[in-house]
């Protein structure tokens, strides 16, 4: 026995067909030239549209769209007949009538047509958009636009900060390493991410993303870690854990790992302190991947050598003390024959000294600043577990910076800052 064909709602009642309309090439109208028209021709011009704008005058940045030839501005009113041949027409006008008689051709001609004025008049509605790595999400609740607005935000930015899981369908790549494909979508391979100086909140939107879509993370000691509580179960996680002077996996084994779990057809995730090009050995990793065929995207971090000081209160630059800084590594001593750092050099300059890796080396380094000419007195500032919980801040001079170290019981990861800046007064 058939069904019988369900009684259609009239009017305002119905619900939206939700559709996305492919108007790359076809002529789409919009009357008025105003804030409405403003903030619907960028996406239109996004989507390829050839439009024509209708309406004696415009703002001056639809004004520029038609000088640039992005549109077709014909400066007069609406006339009847304007929307011949239009697939799309969005009525935007402060003419009611002229918006009625708008309306009503677009009826006779069947198109669809949006009203700015009066939506219960339109046959189509505008949705509430945005977009994400390649994703449209376009939302509708009727006549209640703001809610529309607010949904909206909500699934955009669960996609941006990983929140919302939407992982990419992946196959395994296939010939050289691409990096990333139009738009900074991920391609297939290892992503390369930097996680910030500690605090969670501080990696970026796009390398929490990458989190959420991962099969496997490889992390480093100095990475955001409660980030990886946050992982699905699935997920295997592996620790790369570089303690100074402690245990350690060496880099092949790191490399070899990358290569073989993307090899097999995983997401691989690298996650790292920092930025993965700031002493993180990322462009190591980037080599041995290019090296094996497999793709590599690097997502870059915020950098501890700016980011901890900040945190604690002591700016890199500040107008009329300093107009630059160098970021050093103290991972060697000054007199050791493996450093490749001018420190006579570094002596001489009147800006600021972050130095990295350093706690353990600061005593030799503050020894041949002072031996090279920079002031004893130069004052210090030494941030431990910068952006954490555990974030502490120790001030000395370069005359005592290594008695305060020792005293205080400082440990890395510490960023050490060298200048007037750390005279500075604590956040």
């Amino acid at each position: 026995m058939s069904r019988p064909p369900a009684r259609p709602a009239s009017g305002s009642d119905a619900f939206a067909y939700p559709v996305g309309l492919r108007l790359a090439g076809r002529r789409v109208v919009v009357l008025g030239g105003g804030q409405v028209a403003q903030r619907r021709l960028p996406a239109l011009l996004a989507a390829g549209a050839r439009i024509t704008l209708v309406s004696p005058s415009a703002t001056p940045s639809v004004e520029a769209m038609a000088d640039a030839g992005e549109l077709t501005w014909v400066r007069r009113r609406y006339a009847d007949g304007d929307l011949a041949d239009a697939w799309y027409a969005v009525v935007a006008t402060r003419d009611p009538e002229a918006n009625a008689a708008a309306s009503a051709e677009a009826e006779r001609r069947r198109v669809w047509c949006v009203r700015s004025d009066d939506a219960s008049a339109a046959t189509a509605w505008t949705p509430a958009t945005g977009r994400s790595e390649g994703v449209t999400v376009a939302v509708l609740t009727g006549s209640d636009p703001r809610r529309s607005a607010a949904v909206r935000d909500a699934v955009v930015e669960g996609l941006r900060d990983g929140t919302l899981s939407a992982p990419h369908h992946r196959t395994l790549p296939q010939g050289p390493p691409t990096g990333s494909g139009p738009g900074g979508t991920p391609m297939p391979g290892v992503a390369l991410v930097g996680g910030g100086p500690g605090d969670p909140d501080l990696i970026t939107v796009r390398g929490r993303r990458l989190l959420a879509e991962a099969d496997v993370v490889i992390a480093d000691r100095l990475g955001p870690r409660d980030l990886l509580d946050e992982l699905p179960p699935h997920v295997e996680v592996i620790d790369a854990a570089k303690i100074p002077y402690g245990r350690a996996m060496a880099q092949q084994a790191i490399n070899d790992a990358l290569i073989e779990h993307a090899r097999a057809g995983r997401a691989v995730v690298r996650l790292k302190g920092g930025d993965p090009f700031v002493f993180g050995r990322g462009m190591e990793e980037a080599e041995a991947l290019a090296a094996a065929g497999v793709a590599c995207t690097v997502v870059p971090g915020v950098t501890s050598a700016i980011s901890v000081p900040a945190a604690a209160g002591v700016p890199v630059t500040h107008r009329g003390v300093a107009h630059e800084f160098t970021v050093v590594s103290g991972h060697v001593a000054p007199d050791d024959e493996r450093s490749l750092v001018d420190w006579p050099a570094l002596a001489r300059l009147r800006g600021t000294l972050v130095l990295l890796m350093a706690v353990e080396r600061i005593g030799a380094i503050a020894e041949t600043l002072v031996r090279e000419g920079r002031d004893a007195g130069t004052p210090v500032a030494i941030v431990q577990e910068g952006t954490t919980a555990a974030q502490r801040r120790v001030d000395a001079t370069l005359a005592t910076a290594a008695d305060a170290v020792a005293r205080e019981g400082v440990r890395p990861p510490a960023v050490i800052v060298v200048g007037d800046v750390a005279a500075r007064p604590a956040g």
